[in-house]
């Protein structure tokens, strides 16, 4: 017996977000950290020294290698993506910049498939709200895409999701990949093939990104969810064993295919090994402000957690928080979680209360309105000198960098301010009854500051969390760039010398004698017992500006010639 909806939402409250304006927001918050900077430290820069040796090859497309070291991340199908987009770009086209076209695709591809997955489950009739008694009730259809629209920018607004998914990493291969299998399982019961393709594509492109444990979970919860829900009609409640078998083919599929390339991996460490309370303080803040609402539906719609709307994307959001409670990869874990996170909060806003709507727009007003003031004044700081304390503190922090001025990041910081200003005065309008309102300040907040940051503060932090400062003061160094012995350098460090310096990396000791060595500082201690440092002399000390650890030693060997 099917419980009833706590939903109670009029035809005035569905509205459709004008797509223009949807399209327009969706890009100013997709393209800004995809151009116009260098590679960061440590997993964005990492992935792409690996994609940069796929490219050139020097490494097995199938055990991707960056001198001899494999990758962190047991991934295949993100290095390939990025090596294949740079092998296929002109040569005009920076590898870098290349590399994250497909990276910027798949964060398409993440808002698209929950945008449609949202859709879908709204459509469920026990998603449905309740039946006014005289009509006036919002219909299937204009509901489900009101829904939508409010998933859409539940997901844009959580806090964790503008970093990790501007990386050309395996994480954002993940998330993409397991939205689009998110969609899948959402859209079963009104579509055959798309769906079907889209998990088959979703689970196995989850299992070569790096995640074969995930993607089973994912398959298997979703065939098991299938089967739980009960739909009205006859011919769909026959039709869902069907549906849960080829789900379970798939996932049986996904983990042949992982066994196959060897792509099983144990990565839970020991109980004894775990440090709870920053995962649980990720949890916080990094689903905010989707968690908080998410888990208010899972209340409110308690007596309907068997739900289809309820049940698939809460198992999709357990899976992830498991993840990240388990391994030590903890946000990029929870990233994969936050499209099911969306989903949930956003069916929280038929039942919120008006008091509970209210709070939300005044704390998410006064942040993001107190973040976007901080990133002009220090950038007026930088440019003008007044005031004069937040230029001080950035060039403490980052010693020796030098503000430069572009006008086109100007005019986009400036319309953004802008259109933050005209959305804070549309949402203060009391005639708007749209049920996504309370989720458009916290989405627009998060997509002005992302933007800000990305514009204004784009230099200052390109300098700071790239190595092209280190690079360029290895080669400055050197009167002869070219072979370069290295020893005790992280993966980030070797990625970013062989593309930025277009150096011929050797490792250290090898057969080949070159002329300078690299060393990484903090293994200073340990070379002398590795190496015979009676050859070289110390050339140069070069310091990363914002992080000593990642300060690098330029050594020349005492005879050329030898």
């Amino acid at each position: 017996m099917n419980q009833p909806t706590p939903a109670i939402v009029a035809q005035s409250a569905v509205r459709r977000l004008p797509r223009l304006a949807l399209l327009l927001f969706c890009a100013a918050y997709i393209v800004p950290g995809f151009i116009g900077r260098d590679p960061w430290k440590n997993a964005d820069v990492t992935a792409f020294g690996y994609m940069l040796e796929l490219a050139a090859g020097r490494s097995d497309w199938l055990s991707p290698t960056l001198l001899g070291q494999p990758p962190e991340f047991d991934a295949l199908l993100p290095y390939w993506l990025g090596a294949w987009a740079i092998r296929l770009s002109p040569s005009w086209v920076p590898a870098d910049f290349a590399a994250r076209l497909p990276f910027a695709a798949l964060l398409v591809l993440a808002l698209a498939a929950t945008w449609y997955a949202v859709y879908f489950l709204a459509r469920t009739p026990r998603a449905q709200p309740v039946p006014f008694a005289f009509g006036g009730e919002a219909q299937p259809r204009d509901y489900a895409r009101a829904i939508a629209d409010g998933g859409l920018l539940a997901l844009i607004a959580c806090l964790g999701l503008a970093q990790l998914s501007h990386e050309t990493t395996p994480a954002l291969a993940q998330l993409g990949f397991s939205a689009l299998a998110f969609f899948g399982a959402a859209a079963l019961p009104y579509r055959t093939a798309s769906p079907l393709v889209a998990i088959v594509a979703g689970l196995a492109g989850l299992a070569l990104s790096g995640a074969p444990s995930t993607a089973v979970l994912l398959g298997a919860g979703s065939a098991l969810v299938t089967v739980l829900d009960s739909p009205e009609e006859d011919r769909l409640r026959r039709r869902r064993w069907l549906w849960a078998a080829l789900l379970l083919a798939t996932t049986a599929g996904v983990a042949w295919l992982a066994g196959t390339l060897d792509l099983w991996r144990w990565r839970i460490p020991a109980p004894g090994d775990r440090d709870w309370h920053p995962a649980v303080r990720l949890l916080v803040w990094f689903t905010w402000p989707a968690g908080p609402l998410a888990a208010w539906t899972v209340w409110r719609w308690r007596r309907q957690l068997t739900a289809r709307h309820v049940a698939l994307p809460l198992w999709f959001a357990l899976v992830a928080i498991g993840s990240t409670l388990l391994t030590h990869a903890s946000d990029r874990s929870l990233l994969l979680g936050l499209p099911a996170l969306a989903t949930l909060a956003v069916f929280a806003l038929p039942t919120l209360r008006r008091s509970v709507a209210s709070l939300i727009d005044w704390f998410t007003l006064l942040f993001f309105t107190g973040c976007a003031i901080v990133i002009w004044v220090v950038w007026i700081s930088l440019h003008t000198g007044v005031p004069a304390k937040p230029a001080a503190n950035v060039a403490k922090l980052a010693s020796g960098f030098e503000p430069s001025f572009s006008l086109l990041a100007f005019i986009a910081a400036l319309a953004g301010t802008v259109a933050w200003g005209w959305l804070v005065r549309w949402r203060a309008g009391r005639h708007r009854a749209a049920i996504w309102k309370s989720l458009v300040l916290p989405a627009g907040g998060a997509a002005l500051c992302w933007l800000l940051l990305m514009t204004l503060w784009l230099p200052v932090l390109d300098y700071a969390r790239s190595y092209t400062a280190v690079v360029r003061g290895v080669t400055q160094a050197m009167d002869e760039p070219g072979c370069v012995e290295v020893f005790g350098l992280t993966r980030g460090q070797l990625a970013a010398l062989r593309y930025h310096g277009k150096l011929d990396l050797r490792p250290a000791a090898a057969p080949a004698r070159c002329p300078w060595l690299v060393m990484g500082s903090e293994y200073q201690p340990a070379a002398g017992l590795a190496l015979d440092m009676k050859q070289w002399r110390l050339a140069a000390t070069v310091r990363r500006p914002t992080d000593a650890k990642d300060n690098v030693l330029l050594y020349e060997r005492q005879s050329r010639g030898g």
